[in-house]
């Protein structure tokens, strides 16, 4: 199976919002937000705006038919400013004319008049004042109190990561067409087609049947299109449905940065607990979450940071508390990880401080409390096929950790400007919704006359090879040529109810939901196949598009066959619906199953440091990934490299910025950096861990999304080793993106 849209991307020919052909008629839509962080709007003048020629009309809160209400979990969010505003790019208008020319023009006539508020940017800060976006949670295992009493070593920090930009290629957008009887088309850059139909609906005061979303594709997402593809979406069909046009909303480079929420910045602070044999027997942990303005994921993120507190070890005493700060701030959202991210780098941090203080390696903590099968997580699953140690005992066997280390060692010494550094960086990942209620997909398959096969699925192509994954398991299933076979938009009135794809879970859901569509229909055509050669159901089976009967081929073909079966009047079309089994999570006790199975994996990072400038390369990323049984390898290790970058970004040059007024400063290219060819490690090796796969996985295939973001954590540690190796009085604390800047100032502290 080769990448269906590969050849469509490089050619140019692959569909997105901006290469939709726009209909006679249709107008253009350009936002009007706030240029402060918290305050009042006092008044508006739109007069020279409305003069401008060109200019239709000037869309306000109160225009809006519904609820101005765009919250998804929590109702906390306005769509239009209503008048308080409470961050800069918090949507004040939608201005709409002839060309997007005319409404950018017109946007820089209005005059706003502000009363302005102090804002409040720092989670901290946000929490000291009791501003939380929602009350905090706890996870908890054991003792914790008795067990800090009883441990030899006890060490506590502070740890803070940054956010990040999704800056996906295509940036958000949305093109929405009245239709007849007051239905709207609505073509949104979506990972949730149904989310933007529910908040149409609201928005609109319509039922969500008159809203029909369409996904063709997406130019990349990475969480980013989870929720906040909504608000376009709803301002969009708001002015289609009012004015009757079609109407065009495609943000612009800049106007996405500065109006769309990014990953959520973290500050944390812990204490962890260890015997004399190294086994962490405490582990207490409060996160201060970030969340922005509204928020918009920020209840689930949070949640999965809890999940993932411990990251892949276990330990028997555990206290972890998060608190989602409300501060002046686009609301943060999902990104890739969705908190996991946060919570391991904390971790991470803990153990690294602790092997510093002890004047060890960090790989000796790591190895000794390395989560093991029937060992339990704080929130009460207990781990099955755990492959943490498999994949660290491959590593070090596989890449020669051991001779890697002398190696470093030799040059740091031989070197006196340059050093190198290497960190082991496992990981353990929960595949599934945290919100039970999610895990579910429907497919619809249609085998038509000819024998050529159209499949809807909620999955949304976003540059992972979803569509790809769902042909090869639909082929797989009727044993045709996948030529065969078509993938259908993502679309709300083929498919209804559909879960975001999001959470690694898009090809495991779907895929299951499309091989439950695929058996039915297979089940019948052996019917028809049974008949033709006048023999049982049971000893007929598909291979290579032709019948075989007790496994001796006959003359029946894919194409005869389903001919056949249609002049019998057999269907020929199947909805496949799945719904994950064995999951459940109770949060009044914050206990249960929360995971279909979990993703393992060690990753070796190696850099190399200049210490005169501060400087750094990642020289190799060498990795054992559980994959499950393996059976999307191509995709799969795609899937692998891209992540890995992204995580090498977020660790070491992506730095968001904002001022103590709530502006961004990181809001272009040029001043926000992010990591190019030249950034990209010199070496990436991936190597399988052999194992069978879970059954609750695809095809036994396990997702492969969002775990391996997670190896570019050890970037920051092989630097910090790096920086140890050339100054061991260096004072290293935990404070990511470690950017050149960073590293030098913490190379040569007396020169800060």
């Amino acid at each position: 199976m080769k990448n269906t849209d590969s050849k469509g991307h490089t050619t140019g020919r692959s569909l997105f919002i901006d290469d939709i052909p726009v209909r006679k008629g249709t107008l253009h839509g350009v936002v009007l937000a706030s240029t402060i962080a918290h305050g009042k709007v006092l008044n508006i003048d739109f007069l020279e705006a409305l003069a401008l020629p060109g200019v239709i009309r000037i869309f306000t809160e109160k225009d809006i038919p519904g609820e101005n209400q765009i919250g998804g979990i929590l109702p906390d969010e306005s769509l239009l400013a209503d008048p308080d505003v409470h961050f800069i790019g918090h949507p004040l208008a939608l201005i709409v004319a002839k060309t997007e020319r005319i409404a950018r023009k017109a946007r820089s006539l209005i005059r706003i008049e502000y009363e302005e508020y102090p804002a409040v940017t720092d989670p901290r800060v946000a929490w000291e004042k009791g501003l939380l976006l929602f009350p905090s949670r706890t996870f908890q295992m054991g003792d914790v109190n008795t067990a800090f009493s009883n441990c030899a070593y006890v060490f506590e920090g502070k740890a803070d990561s940054g956010g990040q930009e999704h800056l996906y290629i295509e940036t958000q957008g949305s093109y929405s067409i009245p239709k007849e009887n007051g239905s709207m088309l609505v073509h949104s850059s979506t990972q949730g087609p149904t989310v933007v139909q529910r908040c149409i609906a609201r928005i609109l005061d319509l039922p969500m049947h008159k809203i029909e979303v369409d996904v063709q594709r997406l130019g990349g997402a990475f969480g980013g299109k989870e929720d906040q593809a909504n608000a376009w979406a709803a301002l969009s069909t708001m002015a289609a449905y009012l004015l009757q046009k079609p109407i065009k909303l495609v943000l612009s480079r800049h106007d996405d940065m500065y109006l769309t929420g990014k990953r959520h910045p973290y500050s944390s602070d812990f204490r962890i607990g260890l015997s004399k044999e190294l086994k962490i027997i405490a582990w207490e942990v409060t996160y201060f979450q970030n969340g922005g303005a509204a928020a918009d994921l920020s209840p689930a993120i949070l949640e999965r940071t809890l999940f993932h507190s411990t990251s892949s070890y276990y330990i028997p005493n555990v206290s972890a508390t998060a608190y989602s700060c409300k501060t002046n701030l686009p609301p943060f959202t999902a990104f890739r990880g969705f908190g996991s991210p946060q919570a391991m780098f904390v971790m991470e941090s803990a153990i690294a401080m602790a092997a510093g203080k002890l004047g060890i390696k960090a790989q000796e903590i790591q190895e000794k409390n390395l989560i093991d099968e029937q060992q339990e997580f704080p929130f009460g699953q207990v781990a099955v096929e755990a492959n943490a140690i498999s994949c660290w005992n491959d590593t070090f066997k596989t890449y020669n950790i051991g001779e890697k280390e002398k190696e470093i060692e030799r040059f740091n010494q031989s070197d006196s400007m340059f050093r190198k550094g290497l960190a082991i960086s496992p990981i353990c990942f929960g595949i599934s919704f945290t919100n039970t209620s999610m895990n579910q997909a429907r497919t619809l398959v249609h085998i038509y006359q000819d024998g050529s096969v159209g499949i809807s699925t909620g999955a949304v192509e976003m540059g992972q090879g979803v569509n790809t994954k769902m042909k090869q398991i639909a082929a797989r299933a009727f044993s045709i040529d996948p030529s065969r076979i078509k993938l259908e938009t993502t679309n709300t009135t083929r498919v209804a109810n559909t879960s975001p794809t999001a959470a690694s879970s898009g090809a495991d859901l779907n895929g299951k939901a499309l091989l439950c569509a695929c058996n039915k229909l297979l089940s019948r055509l052996k019917e028809t196949a049974s008949a033709m050669e006048n023999t049982s159901s049971d000893s007929i089976s598909l291979q290579h598009e032709y019948v075989y009967s007790d496994n001796k081929k006959t003359n029946i073909g894919w194409e005869e066959l389903v001919k056949t079966a249609f002049l019998n009047r057999v269907s020929l079309s199947q909805i496949g619906h799945y719904a994950t089994p064995v999951i459940h999570f109770d949060k009044s006790i914050e206990k249960g199953h929360p995971f279909a199975y979990h993703v393992f994996g060690t990753a070796c990072v190696t850099v190399k440091l200049d210490c005169l400038r501060g400087r750094y390369w990642v020289e190799s990323v060498q990795i054992v990934h559980d994959f499950g049984s393996n059976e999307f390898s191509d995709l799969d290790l795609g899937q692998i490299e891209g992540a890995v970058m992204q995580g090498i970004g977020w660790m070491t040059m992506e730095e968001i910025g904002f001022n103590e007024k709530g502006k961004l400063l990181s809001n272009s290219l040029s001043t926000y950096k992010v990591p190019d060819i030249y950034s990209a490690p010199q070496i990436v090796e991936c190597n399988a861990l052999k194992t069978d796969g879970p059954e609750l996985a695809i095809l036994r295939s396990k997702a492969v999304g969002e775990p391996p973001f997670m190896y570019g954590i050890g970037a920051y540690f092989a630097l910090q080793n790096a920086i140890r190796s050339f100054n061991p009085e260096a004072r290293l604390e935990f404070n990511a993106p470690f950017t050149p800047e960073k590293v030098l100032l913490t190379l040569y502290p007396e020169k800060a």
